[in-house]
C-alpha cells in the first residue's frame, strides 16, 4: 500500500524539482538578456556622444551648450525625477477608482476521530471584491493636489539643472579660450625671446656686447619656453574640463570657435534682483515646495476625520461533497477613534517640516541677492578692466618696438628688452582675462536673474 504512494510522491517530487530548475533558469537567461541590452545600450549611447563631435571640427559656444543638453547625466537624472512625479501623480488619482481583489484558498482537511468522513477532504473558497471610497473629506484630492505641486517642482529643479549645465558649459567654453590664447602668447612670447636671443649672439659675435647679455638672453628664452609647455598643459586640461561640461568624456580633437560674449547691455542691480526673485526657476521649486507642505499639513490634519466606503463582494466556498455561494453590497464608515496619537505626531512632524522649508526659501532669497551681486559687479568691474586692457597693451608694444631700437643703435641694454618683452606679455594677459571674466561674468549674471539661453 505504502509503494505506489511512495512511487506517486517522488514522482511529484521530480515535477516539481524540474519546475523550480526550468522556472530558475528562465529567470537566469531573463536576467542576462537583460544586462545585455543594458549594456547595449550604454554601449550605444557613448558612441552616439562620441559622434556627435566630428574630429577636427570648430564647435560654437551654442553646439557645445546643445551637445550638453543631449548627453550631461545630470539632466537626464533631473528628467527621470520629473517622470517620477508623474508616476506618483497616478498613485494619488488612483483612490479615486474603486480597488478589485480576489481571493482564492485551498486546503486539505483530516477528518478528526469524531466524524463520519473516513477520509481526507478538499476545502475551496474564492471571493472577488470590489471597494469604493464615497467620501474621504479631500484627502484623495489634497493626495493628488500635494502630488502635482510636487511635479511642477521637479520641472523646476530640471528648469534649474539645464541652467546649471549651460552655465559650466560657458565657463569651462570660455576658460577654454582663455587657456588657448593664452598658449598663443605664450608660443609668441618665446618666438621674441627667441629672436632677441639670436640678435644678442650676433651682436655678441661681432664685440658689440658683453658674454652676460647672451647668457641672460638664453635664460629668458628657457623661461618662455617653460612657460609655454606650461600653457600648453593648462590648454589640454581646460579641454578635459569643457568635455565634462558637455557630459562627452570621451570626444574627439576638436576646436572652438573665438567668440567672447561683446554684448554690453546695461541693467541696474535692482532689476536684476527683481528679475532673479521672479525668474529663477529654484525660487519656484522652493516655493512650490512651500505650498506642498502646506497641503501636507492640511491631509495630516485630515487623519481625524473618517472615510465613507462602499463595498460589494460575491464568491463561494465548501468542500468536495457542497458549495455554498454568496454575494454581500454595503457601506461601511470608519472612523479613527484613537490611533495612538499617530496622526497627531504627524500633523507636527508637517509642521515642523513646513517651518524647515519656509527658513530654506528666506535662505535661497538671500543666496540669490548675493549671486546677483557677485555676478553683477563682476561684471561690470571686468568691462572696466577690458578697455584698461586694451590701452595697456597698446602702450606696452610701443615700449616694446621703442627698447628694440635702442637696443639694434647699441644704446638700449638687453635688461630693458627683458623687461619690455615681459610687460608685453603681461598685458596681453591681463586683457585675455577681462575678456574671459566679463563673458563669464555676464553668463553667471544671465543664470542668476534666471535668463536661460
Amino acid at each position: 500500500m505504502n509503494r505506489p504512494c511512495l512511487s506517486l510522491l517522488s514522482l511529484k517530487l521530480m515535477l516539481k524539482i524540474k519546475f523550480i530548475f526550468a522556472h530558475g533558469f528562465r529567470i537566469i537567461m531573463k536576467r542576462i538578456i537583460f544586462y545585455i541590452f543594458l549594456t547595449s545600450m550604454i554601449f550605444t549611447q557613448n558612441l552616439w556622444a562620441a559622434d556627435t563631435i566630428q574630429t577636427g571640427e570648430v564647435l560654437t559656444l551654442q553646439q557645445c551648450i546643445d551637445i550638453a543638453l543631449k548627453n550631461h547625466p545630470a539632466i537626464q537624472a533631473a528628467s527621470g525625477t520629473v517622470r517620477q512625479s508623474e508616476s506618483r501623480i497616478g498613485q494619488a488619482r488612483s483612490g479615486y477608482f474603486p480597488q478589485i481583489t480576489f481571493n482564492s484558498g485551498y486546503s486539505r482537511t483530516g477528518p478528526p476521530d469524531t466524524s463520519l468522513r473516513s477520509d481526507p477532504y478538499n476545502n475551496y473558497s474564492n471571493t472577488l471584491n470590489l471597494n469604493q471610497t464615497l467620501f474621504d473629506f479631500g484627502k484623495t484630492y489634497t493626495k493628488v493636489r500635494i502630488q502635482s505641486l510636487q511635479k511642477e517642482s521637479s520641472e523646476a529643479d530640471l528648469k534649474d539643472i539645464i541652467a546649471s549645465v549651460i552655465l559650466g558649459v560657458k565657463e569651462s567654453y570660455y576658460s577654454f579660450l582663455k587657456a588657448k590664447m593664452s598658449a598663443t602668447v605664450a608660443e609668441e612670447t618665446m618666438k621674441q625671446f627667441q629672436q632677441h636671443y639670436d640678435v644678442a649672439r650676433a651682436f655678441f659675435e661681432t664685440g658689440k656686447i658683453s658674454k652676460i647679455d647672451v647668457t641672460s638672453a638664453e635664460v629668458n628664452l628657457s623661461n618662455a619656453n617653460i612657460q609655454f609647455i606650461s600653457a600648453q598643459n593648462a590648454l589640454r586640461v581646460a579641454l578635459v574640463k569643457l568635455n565634462q561640461a558637455m557630459g562627452v568624456v570621451s570626444a574627439p580633437e576638436y576646436d572652438v570657435k573665438d567668440e567672447f560674449d561683446a554684448e554690453k547691455t546695461e541693467l541696474s542691480f535692482e532689476a536684476a534682483l527683481l528679475q532673479a526673485y521672479q525668474n529663477r526657476p529654484d525660487v519656484l521649486s522652493t516655493a512650490l515646495k512651500r505650498e506642498a507642505l502646506e497641503k501636507n499639513v492640511t491631509l495630516n490634519k485630515m487623519g481625524y476625520l473618517p472615510t465613507l466606503s462602499g463595498n460589494a463582494a460575491y464568491g463561494y466556498s465548501g468542500d468536495d461533497t457542497s458549495i455554498d455561494r454568496s454575494w454581500n453590497v454595503g457601506v461601511a464608515l470608519t472612523f479613527p477613534l484613537f490611533t495612538g496619537l499617530s496622526t497627531k505626531y504627524a500633523v507636527d512632524e508637517a509642521a515642523a517640516s513646513l517651518e524647515v522649508a519656509v527658513a530654506n526659501e528666506e535662505s535661497l532669497k538671500q543666496l540669490v541677492c548675493l549671486e546677483v551681486q557677485s555676478a553683477w559687479l563682476n561684471r561690470k568691474e571686468a568691462l572696466k578692466r577690458i578697455e584698461a586692457g586694451k590701452t595697456v597693451v597698446r602702450q606696452a608694444e610701443e615700449t616694446l618696438e621703442l627698447a628694440r631700437g635702442r637696443y639694434a643703435t647699441g644704446v638700449g641694454s638687453s635688461i630693458e628688452i627683458t623687461d619690455a618683452l615681459i610687460k608685453y606679455y603681461n598685458a596681453q594677459m591681463t586683457y585675455i582675462t577681462a575678456l574671459t571674466d566679463y563673458s563669464i561674468a555676464q553668463a553667471s549674471l544671465e543664470k542668476a536673474i534666471g535668463v536661460i539661453k
